[in-house]
Parts: structure tokens; sequence; C-alpha cells
């Protein structure tokens, strides 16, 4: 059995990360904050199980970061704790430096003087976004790529990205990075942009659009993203950075138009009107950039890594997963996040 310490696995990246680390039967501690975007919900299904211990804490406390190495000498950290909302970050960047930058750094030097101290080699997966890389007009974005962050939050992760590389060619500590794509799926934070299109449309409220809705993203299950990180943590090679792409592309008014076909049939409005009827467009946000596209192939050859799930399928059991646990979404929403809160700083992607 091997132990896992995940950052972050409250959130909805990490629940999945945490659950697909069990099921193959492998222990994992969860650290995480509990930040707005956290919610042990996620994980009720696994709450109980014998290989899985959660810890309420930050990723800047050293001291708690050291005590979990010490005591459970993990194979690998996963860092999955990160603020993560481009609209967010715009409207106030320090805390995503804070968490994103000198969270990272707390781990990596907490983790520099666990290696150093101990035979037993602890390896470092720091998960990024494709969003380091900045628009992508043409083509596809490799891993030997330019950083160009747009936003405060794509600029915090490139920080980090840069910061955790260094300390692999400094220290000589096991590092690797991912960048994945856009990612849907159960458990998704209400802000992003395809859990508030549902909701919306299930109450019949305004589906906002930044723009004219042509900024084109490449979209990722979450299962697929989960088990692409777990690829790079078990076979990828310290020093790399790999891309974790689900290889779908779409315009964001093509995916929400997608959508609302699927919510005719799953959830039709009690007026009898097609659910694009709600969609609005709004002033885009600044900085905006237009497309993402990554080149996954070195996962693929290297790692055996592949998307394995369908747009189309993937968004219909999104959308059923959300219909099927709106109690999820209510407890959110009435204690964390406020969804009247449209037009710039909820149609985000």
């Amino acid at each position: 059995m091997h132990t896992l310490i995940v950052t972050g696995g409250a959130g909805f990246i990490g629940s999945e990360v945490v659950r697909q680390i069990l099921a193959r039967g492998d222990r994992v501690i969860n650290l995480d904050a509990l930040t707005y975007a956290g919610n042990l919900d996620n994980l009720r299904d696994i709450a109980g199980h014998a290989h899985y211990q959660f810890v309420h804490g930050s990723i800047c406390d050293s001291a708690l970061v050291a005590e979990l190495l010490s005591k459970w000498n993990p194979d690998a950290i996963l860092n999955l704790a990160a603020e993560s909302h481009v609209d967010r970050s715009i409207d106030g960047p320090r805390v995503f430096f804070d968490t994103n930058v000198t969270g990272t750094l707390t781990l990596l030097e907490c983790l520099r003087t666990h290696n150093a101290n101990n035979a037993h080699n602890t390896i470092f997966v720091h998960i990024s976004t494709d969003e380091v890389f900045g628009p992508v007009p043409k083509g596809y974005t490799d891993e030997y790529a330019p950083y160009r962050p747009s936003s405060p939050y794509a600029a915090s992760k490139a920080g980090s990205d840069h910061l955790a590389l260094s300390y692999h060619t400094t220290y000589g500590l096991p590092v690797m990075i991912t960048n994945g794509s856009n990612t849907y799926g159960r458990n998704q934070f209400p802000e992003k942009l395809l859990p508030l299109h549902i909701l919306n449309a299930l109450e019949a409220k305004p589906l906002p659009i930044y723009g004219k809705g042509e900024n084109v993203r490449e979209w990722l299950h979450v299962s697929d993203h989960a088990s692409g990180i777990l690829a790079v943590c078990d076979h990828g090679v310290p020093g790399n950075t790999y891309n974790i792409g689900g290889g779908n592309e779409r315009t964001n008014i093509e995916i929400i138009t997608e959508l609302c076909a699927i919510l005719d049939d799953e959830a039709p409005r009690a007026d009898g009107r097609p659910h694009n009827v709600g969609i609005t467009h709004v002033t885009d946000r600044p900085g905006h950039d237009t497309r993402y596209a990554l080149n996954s192939e070195k996962a693929h050859t290297q790692l055996n890594w592949h998307c394995r799930t369908n747009l189309s399928a993937g968004l219909r059991t999104t959308v059923r997963w959300y219909i099927d646990n709106i109690d999820w979404c209510r407890n959110i929403t009435e204690t964390s996040y406020d969804r009247r809160r449209l037009g710039g700083s909820a149609a985000t992607s």
C-alpha cells in the first residue's frame, strides 16, 4: 500500500483524486483548509474509509505540513490546493499569491527538509493549468511553450510552477507538474461556467455568457483529469511537465447551447420554452483569453494516459448529477456563494 498526501482534497478535482486513490487500494491523507470551495460533502461517500484521513489545515502552515510528512512518510504529495477562479483573482489578487505561491513554497521547503533527513524520497506532483500559457490563437501548446499568463490567477499558478521546477533543478527534489485543461463534472463549485448555467437553467434564470461567447476552451471530464494526475504520479519523470488535455474544443456559446439541449431532455422548462432562451450576453471580463488548446501527446505516449470520456456523454451525466444532487447545490449557494451575482462575476470559463 502506498501513502499519498493530497492537498485540497475536499475540492472539485481533489475529491475525485482522493476517490481514485482509495479505489486502487492506497492510503490518502487529505489536507484541506476548507475555504469557500472546499466541501467535505464532496467526500461523504468515502468519509469512513479505513485508508482515508482528513486533516483540516492550510498548506501555508509549515509546522503542520512537517508533522504530516514525519508521521506518514508519504510516497507522494499531490498539490491541488489552490485559489482557482479567474474573476475572483481580478477582484482580489493577493489571496491567490498567498495560497498558490507562498503555500507551494511552504510545501516544497518542508519536503526538502523531509527528504534530506529520510532515505525514502517523497515525490511532489504540482497540479497547474493551461491558463499559464496564455491565449493560443492557432495550433496547440506543448510543454515547452513560453508562459504568458493573462490574469492574476494564471500569474500565480505560473509563479508556483516555476518555483516547483526550480526546486528540482537546484535541490534535486523529485518534482513533476501537470497542466490541465478546463475540467467539468460532479461536485464543481457553482460559480464555474457549467454548474452555474445548469443551476440557473433549472430555475429559469438568465444564462450569462461573456461577450459573444466565442472564447474557445478544451473540456476534460474530472475523472479523466484525476486519472491523468495519478498517471504522472505513477510513471512521470521528475523534472518534467505533462499536459493533461481533454481534446474537446468548444466555444463558450457552443458548450452552453449543447448544455441547454441536454437540459431540454432531462429537465424541460415549466413554460415549455427551450432553455437557450435564457442565454444572456454580458460585458466581457478584462484580459479574457480567446483560446486554450493543449498538446497532450507526451502524456499519451510516455504515460499511456488518454481521455476516456466522450464530451456529450460526460455533459449529460454531469447535468444528471446536479439534478439528482440539488441539496448539495442548495447547501453551497445558501452558505458559500450567491448565484444572484450574475453578469461579469459569474459567467466564467
